[in-house]
């Protein structure tokens, strides 16, 4: 990277940059409380593993403009080691899961978003909108008129105050507003101290207290690289999104290592693992962020609001923090894509579908992304192992033309010998004509090898034409058929 380049990203939109991160810095607040809870550690280390990978990041990463923090998908998978084996086996992982990263990152395992289709990126977008949202709707169990009061005052502000007045986003206005209503007047209401204790001590520097032997690498090891990939996954899905929110392009396998080297140091200063946060990045980007100054500027506000200005930070009340992401859920539901569902082929629409059911369902992005690429994956196999095997019959020489159409591989093999597997007694000379059809794999090979010895077990002479020279150099690798020639059928 250029230093021109560098500069750009780092001060190209300070005013931006500036103001988003510190709106970013206000929500990451009680998501990350949040998701400490969910890990079954204290706030505090949620809290510090958001300061140090937003900071770290922003040097480092691939991706400018996107904010990484502790996220609700990485927390999940930490909770049994946590419950059986403590914190400090926690941070060790922590470690180690930036480790296995730095390495995927090292060997461009950042090249693997282009086997994710759209659909499923459209599925995983609309399904963790909707995740967002429903995670809001506990804060309004037992909830009075003030909670209600506040949520539908904050999106007025969040959505009519731009139309007037643009120069402050309209989502940090109506947190400094509710803050002030809440803190001079005399109502009950939930807040931001209501979820959990903060601490305003500094993240200080240390090696987690383990044993440094194979035991303990047995133990952390299966989450460690449950959390790297469940991360990458996340990251790399988020990085892509802002690329499309930005038009703009980023560096998959930087961000990767990035991501390593965040988690690395995050677990040494009392952190745990974490990740690309799409509502976070999605606030960001919608309310100028676009350089690297914003994901600093969200870490070093983030600490000094729980240093400096506890007593005000926990008196934010939840009602307009749950505006700020009803206001994301919104943004970030591809609203289109369900206008034009009806037009989507229909494999399409249902590998969208599954994506997002099964996310709703297990609470988990990284299930429903697998399961929408492997059907997709299905869906594709099929739609391409259709082969069609033209036969010309002249029965007065004897002599027959097959001209294969189609992909040859272990999905389409059954088909290619069904079409050719017949009694052909009477023919004498048999030619496939492979010029519009391409061999794939073993199975192909081992396909064709059988009806070739069938046909000449029959006393038929069999001919091969037409082989593209990778399907050649397939053949002569793999194909066991006429081997004293050391060719396919006499090819």
């Amino acid at each position: 990277m250029s230093l021109t380049q560098y500069k750009q990203e780092w001060f190209g939109n300070i005013r931006g940059d500036i103001m988003a991160g510190i709106l970013v810095a206000l929500a990451l607040i009680p998501e990350a409380i949040a998701f400490s809870i969910i890990a079954g550690v204290d706030p505090m280390v949620g809290l510090y593993a958001s300061f140090c990978i937003a900071v770290v990041i922003a040097f480092i990463g691939g991706r400018p403009g996107m904010i990484s923090g502790a996220t609700g998908a990485m927390a999940l998978l930490m909770v049994t080691l946590v419950a059986e084996h403590g914190i400090q086996y926690l941070f060790a992982a922590t470690i180690l899961t930036g480790l296995i990263q730095l390495l995927m990152g090292i060997f461009k395992m950042g090249r693997v978003m282009k086997f994710v289709p759209n659909t499923v990126m459209i599925g995983f977008v609309n399904a963790l909108a909707i995740l967002i949202f429903m995670a809001q709707l506990e804060h309004f169990v037992d909830a009075n008129w003030v909670m209600y009061a506040i949520v539908a005052g904050s999106l007025a502000i969040i959505y009519i105050l731009p139309k007037f007045f643009k120069a402050i986003p309209s989502p940090l206005i109506a947190i400094v507003l509710a803050t002030v209503f809440v803190m001079f007047s005399d109502v009950s209401v939930s807040t931001v101290g209501d979820m959990g204790s903060l601490s305003q001590a500094l993240p200080t520097f240390f090696f987690p207290e383990v044993p440094l032997n194979f035991e303990t690498l047995s133990i952390i090891f299966p989450y460690a690289l449950s959390l790297a990939i469940v991360g990458i996954l996340e990251s790399l899905l988020t990085a892509q999104i802002v690329d499309d929110m930005t038009e703009t392009k980023s560096d998959k396998n930087r961000e990767t290592s990035g991501q390593g080297i965040a988690n690395m140091v995050t677990g040494c200063f009392g952190g745990m693992a974490g990740c690309a946060m799409i509502g976070q990045a999605v606030i960001n980007v919608k309310n100028g962020g676009r350089g690297r100054l914003s994901s600093f500027t969200a870490g070093v506000v983030l600490l000094g609001l729980i240093i400096v200005l506890t007593d005000i930070v926990i008196q934010i009340p939840m009602g307009v923090l749950v505006a700020v992401m009803f206001m994301v859920s919104i943004g970030t539901f591809d609203w289109n894509s369900l206008i034009r569902i009806h037009k989507f082929p229909k494999t399409d629409a249902t590998v969208m579908v599954v994506t997002v059911g099964t996310v709703v369902i297990t609470h988990d992005l990284s299930y429903g992304v697998f399961a929408g690429v492997i059907l997709s994956a299905i869906f594709f196999a099929a739609k391409i192992s259709k082969v069609h095997v033209d036969k010309q019959i002249n029965e007065e020489h004897g002599r027959a033309l097959f001209r294969v159409e189609g992909q040859i591989f272990f999905a389409s093999v059954e088909n290619f010998m069904y079409a050719v597997d017949h009694d052909w007694s009477e023919i004498e000379e048999i030619e496939f004509d492979f010029s519009q059809a391409h061999l794939w794999d073993d199975s192909a090979i081992n396909a064709i090898d059988k009806v070739l010895m069938k046909l000449k077990n029959q006393g038929i002479q069999v001919r091969v034409s037409g082989l593209n020279k990778d399907s050649t150099q397939l053949v002569e690798r793999l194909s066991v058929y006429d081997k004293p020639n050391g060719k396919l059928g006499g090819h």
